[in-house]
């Protein structure tokens, strides 16, 4: 790894993809697109925190088709990723 001028090393940025992840799994929830935007980099030591929002729920047999959007900051409130995704709950 490489540091930059400041000395510091960023996080490859599918590892910060990783965080809305396991909200999803908290929810039983089954992606079948994701998109995420890289908005800043993430570096090692960073904290970073992530909101989901329930953007759409509709009924379907069997499952609960579902739309969601969520944005990962880091410890100073700044973005760093953003993006959507539909997927399912299965009933």
């Amino acid at each position: 790894m490489v540091a930059d001028i400041q000395g510091r090393i960023m996080v490859q940025g599918l590892l910060t993809a990783t965080i809305p992840t396991k909200l999803g799994g908290d929810m039983n929830y089954i992606a079948r697109h994701i998109v995420y935007d890289f908005a800043r980099p993430v570096f090692v030591g960073e904290t970073i925190t992530c909101e989901g929002t329930v953007e759409k729920v509709e009924p379907a047999e069997g499952r609960l088709n579902v739309s969601l959007s969520f944005v990962c900051r880091n410890q100073d409130g700044k973005e760093v990723m953003r993006g959507t995704t539909e997927g399912i709950i299965r009933t």
